[in-house]
């Protein structure tokens, strides 16, 4: 099964999140497929690790690994903060510990290592602690990938696609969330195709706190 470990944000967290996508969520042009495709809000979480592929024998082992990393990691204070895009189709939101800016990059390295003999994913050197809300649907981004072979062929370019994700990005660049005391982390399981519209279904396998 694929899993990942991730922190949750409590459901007012989410809440005051939605209040504000839903001020720069575009409006569909023409009758086709919205030209977003959003994380559903019960889905909505920072990943501390992502493991791929896990046998389910191996689940057990790395759910005790993760509760070791937990045990050492004392819960903090977290907050939604900024925005960004990834490669022009992913937008996503910027997740800070408050007193301690690189807790999160310690959990999420130590995280990360829970899964070294059992994952074959690997390492990563650079981390950035997220949420992802939306993703350019599958029409979007052939638009886009389109457009960038015909001006590199010097053709006349289509239409820009039907909605400006850098923009929406620096929009909640500004964006600030509650704080919330972050106390455990999830073993989760993602189901690809199993879920609403077609999207993952996450399955959360174990909760172990923090400290």
């Amino acid at each position: 099964m694929r899993v990942f470990a991730s922190l949750r944000p409590p459901p007012a967290v989410l809440d005051h999140l939605q209040h504000a996508l839903d001020g720069v969520a575009p409006v569909p042009l023409d009758a086709g497929p919205p030209p977003l495709r959003w994380v559903p809000p019960e889905q909505r979480h920072v990943t501390l690790a992502f493991y791929g592929e896990v046998p389910d024998g191996a689940v057990d082992d790395l759910t005790a690994a993760l509760a070791e990393v937990a045990t050492a990691t004392p819960a903090m204070d977290v907050q939604l903060a900024g925005a960004g895009v990834f490669s022009g189709a992913t937008l996503w939101m910027g997740v800070r510990a408050v007193d301690d800016e690189r807790a999160l990059t310690r959990l999420m390295a130590a995280a990360e290592e829970a899964g070294a003999g059992i994952s074959r994913m690997e390492p990563r050197d650079r981390r950035r602690a997220h949420l992802t809300v939306a993703r350019l649907s599958a029409r979007q981004q052939r638009d886009r990938a389109d457009q960038r072979r015909r001006a590199r062929r010097g053709r006349h370019l289509p239409p820009s696609p039907a909605v400006d994700l850098p923009a929406i990005g620096h929009a909640l660049s500004v964006y600030r969330g509650p704080i919330w005391r972050a106390t455990e982390v999830e073993l989760v399981a993602s189901h690809l195709g199993a879920g609403r519209s077609g999207g993952p279904l996450h399955e959360v396998l174990a909760r172990r706190p923090l400290g």
